[in-house]
C-alpha cells in the first residue's frame, strides 16, 4: 500500500512555518500550504484526491468511500479501501498511525495525541477497518514521528489519569522532577495497537521535539514562545 510520513523537508513554506507545511489551521500562507499537501500526495500517490479529518482529538473513525462532499468530519481518523483516495493525518508531536490490510484491500491514517490514544482511536481505526472486510491478525501498521518520551514532560494529574484507566499503564512513565514524569507516547500507541490483535507494528522512533530541521512540534514552538508552528502529514492509500 502506498504510504509515507513527511516531515518537514522539501515545501515552499517561509518563516517560523518554513517547509512542508500543511496545516489547514496554521496561520501559514494558504496558497503555500495548498502547494506542499500536493507536493506531499505527489510523493506518496500522484493522482489521487487527498481526505483529511478535522482534528479535535477524540476517538472517532469515519470510513470513507468518496471525496468529502461539504466541510470535513470531525474525527481522528479515516479508513478507507477506495483506489483513487489517499487518507491522511495531520501531527506537530501527537502519533501519527497507518494501518493496512494489503489482502482485503484496506487502509486506516489515525491521528494518536494522548487523548486520543488513551480513548482509543486506533481500537476505533481498527474496528472500521474489519468492518471493511480487514482481519486484525492481518493488519500491519506503522507509528510515525512523534514527541518522544525524553521529550515529554507531564505531571502527576496526566499520570494518573493513564493509571486509572489501567494500572499497568505505569510502566509507560519515567519520573522526572518532582511531580513531574516522562510519558512514552508513541509505547503506548503500540501497546494499543497490539492488544487490539495487531501483531506487526513498526515505530520509527523519531522524536518531533527534538529534531527541527526535520519535524515541526507544537510544544517545542509553546516553550519558545513562537506565535505559530507547522504541521506533517502522514498519508496512505489502496493499492490499485
Amino acid at each position: 500500500m502506498p504510504h509515507g510520513f513527511l516531515g518537514r523537508r522539501g515545501g515552499v513554506s517561509t518563516g517560523i512555518h518554513a517547509g512542508l507545511n500543511v496545516g489547514l489551521g496554521s496561520d501559514d500562507d494558504a496558497d503555500a500550504v495548498r502547494a506542499n499537501r500536493a507536493r506531499a500526495l505527489t510523493a506518496v500517490r500522484p493522482g489521487a484526491v487527498l481526505l483529511t479529518p478535522y482534528q479535535v482529538h477524540s476517538a472517532t473513525c469515519v470510513t470513507v468511500d468518496a471525496p468529502f462532499a461539504g466541510a470535513r468530519p470531525e474525527a481522528d481518523a479515516l479508513v478507507t479501501d477506495r483506489p483513487g483516495l489517499a487518507i491522511g493525518v495531520i501531527t506537530a508531536d501527537c502519533a501519527p498511525v497507518l494501518l493496512a490490510d494489503a489482502e482485503a484491500g484496506v487502509v486506516g491514517a489515525a491521528h494518536a495525541g494522548w487523548k486520543g490514544a488513551l480513548g482509543g482511536v486506533t481500537d476505533a481505526t481498527i474496528t472500521a477497518m474489519i468492518a471493511k472486510g480487514a482481519r486484525a491478525e492481518r493488519i500491519v501498521a506503522a507509528v510515525g514521528p512523534c514527541i518522544a518520551r525524553a521529550s515529554y514532560e507531564v505531571d502527576d494529574a496526566f499520570r494518573r489519569r493513564f493509571e486509572e484507566a489501567d494500572a499497568a499503564n505505569e510502566r509507560f512513565f519515567v519520573d522526572a522532577r518532582t511531580g513531574h514524569h516522562r510519558f512514552d507516547l508513541e509505547g503506548y500507541v503500540v501497546h494499543r495497537l497490539a492488544a487490539a490483535g495487531v501483531t506487526r507494528v513498526a515505530a520509527l522512533g523519531l522524536d518531533t521535539y527534538a529534531d527541527e530541521a526535520r519535524f515541526f512540534s507544537y510544544r517545542r514552538a509553546t516553550h519558545r514562545g513562537e506565535p505559530g508552528y507547522g504541521r506533517q502529514i502522514a498519508i496512505i492509500a489502496p493499492a490499485g
